[in-house]
């Protein structure tokens, strides 16, 4: 019988799928790895459990303790989902961008959501990031996650979401693309396959609005790059800790109309219901094409973050699309 003891253990061996029609003009194999097979359906799955596990380890997570993070909401459905399991209580922060449904299922698996405001500065007291670390500082036996700065989060993809790609790919693969947010996975997965091949190319897909492909390029961190934006999951105002750079070959900016598109592009052409990031990561790919023109003996495998159904009453919504300017 092929029973697993708890939902935790369902996490990663996610699919790689063929793209067909939307990339049918580049010689290229193009891939996706789909991450809404996670039981959280999201990618973020994988470094919630080990960020709570290596805390449990060291110490600093203990017996009926509290969980605090700052998340756009894939993130903190991990910790939730993981929470259950091991009988800790959670409380995340989020942003007034992110959509109703994130929240929704946060609170389902009983965490408390706390939405603070988007268009403040990182060290703004009403940050999400800052009301995460004051709770952390205020309730007892409390952890602050700290997704952005934990190095678990790379070592999560190092050690799972790296080796299933390479395994997947029977080692062929030659181009690595994902959207980058924390930097965890685009860190973690790009170490291993560059370990294994140093050749392969990571391309990270970041938005417009965010501060990470002009530090990557430059070095320098210009806040006057910092402007609000409405696609979710990607992009940072700050450079975490998880970012080793000499591992990204290049950055490709997509804008949020561009974005919104392709992610229900990706539906309707290729039966793919995945979330908005997914959207930036293929976008992205057409765009580095028109630079860096992929072959017939290309592998690219993209990363496809998380679900759907976290976005059916924005990006799905063609009153929504409309009012943005969309459609």
């Amino acid at each position: 019988m092929q029973i697993f003891d708890n939902i935790l253990q369902t996490i990663g061996n996610t699919p790689i799928v063929r793209l067909n029609k939307i990339t049918a003009h580049i010689p290229a194999t193009i891939a996706v790895k789909i991450e809404s097979f996670n039981p959280g359906n999201s990618i973020k799955d994988r470094m919630a459990v080990k960020m709570i596990e290596d805390a449990e380890k060291d110490g600093r997570l203990k017996p009926g303790g509290t969980i605090i993070e700052c998340t756009s909401g894939n993130t903190g459905m991990g910790l939730a989902m993981a929470a259950c399991i091991k009988g800790y209580k959670c409380i995340f922060t989020s942003t007034d961008k992110q959509s109703k449904e994130k929240f929704d299922m946060l609170r389902a698996l009983g965490a408390e959501v706390i939405v603070c405001p988007t268009n403040v500065d990182a060290d703004d007291e009403r940050s999400y990031y800052s009301v995460a670390k004051k709770l952390a500082q205020e309730i007892p036996n409390s952890v602050w996650m700290n997704q952005y700065d934990n190095l678990s989060n790379r070592q999560a993809h190092y050690e799972s979401t790296g080796p299933e790609i390479w395994k997947q790919t029977d080692g062929k693969i030659t181009h690595f693309v994902v959207g980058i947010g924390t930097g965890g996975t685009v860190t973690g997965t790009s170490k291993y396959l560059k370990e294994q091949n140093p050749a392969i190319k990571t391309y990270g897909i970041d938005t417009y609005g965010s501060i990470l492909k002009q530090f990557h390029e430059t070095g320098t961190f210009d806040p006057k790059e910092i402007h609000s934006y409405i696609t979710e999951g990607i992009g940072e105002d700050i450079i975490p800790q998880n970012y080793d750079f000499s591992l990204i070959d290049y950055i490709e900016k997509v804008t949020d109309k561009d974005a919104a598109l392709m992610q229900r592009r990706l539906a309707k052409e290729e039966g793919i219901f995945a979330g908005n990031s997914a959207g930036s990561a293929v976008q992205g790919v057409l765009q580095i094409h028109e630079k860096f023109p992929f072959t017939k003996d290309d592998l690219v495998v993209i990363i496809l973050h998380d679900h759907g159904s976290r976005y059916v009453a924005k990006f799905f919504n063609d009153d929504w699309m409309c009012e943005k300017g969309f459609l």
